[in-house]
């Protein structure tokens, strides 16, 4: 595991990597990212409705295969809404 994967893991997807209250907190719902270029970073899934938790984010990156402008997208894993896989990369 190289530098920048060490800082991502355990880490929540879109908060700064020196936040100190950049893991998981209390109370909160939380999918693991699973592959791809945001492998490891949990998604904040408190409050999301079944259908919301049944489908794909595209989430913004500059990790991605089209850095800067780029989106990961990712899906639920089908009896999992604790895992969500990869599935490419999007402008």
């Amino acid at each position: 595991m190289d530098r920048d994967e060490e800082l991502l893991r355990g880490r929540v997807y879109g908060q700064d990597h020196d936040d100190p209250r950049r893991g998981p907190q209390p109370g909160r719902d939380y999918g693991e990212l699973v592959g791809g270029p945001l492998d490891g970073l949990l998604l904040d899934i408190t409050g999301w409705t079944k259908g919301e938790t049944e489908t794909g984010v595209a989430l913004p990156t500059e990790l991605g295969h089209f850095g800067a402008g780029g989106r990961a997208m990712y899906d639920p894993r089908p009896g999992d809404r604790r895992r969500w896989d990869w599935s490419g990369d999007t402008p």
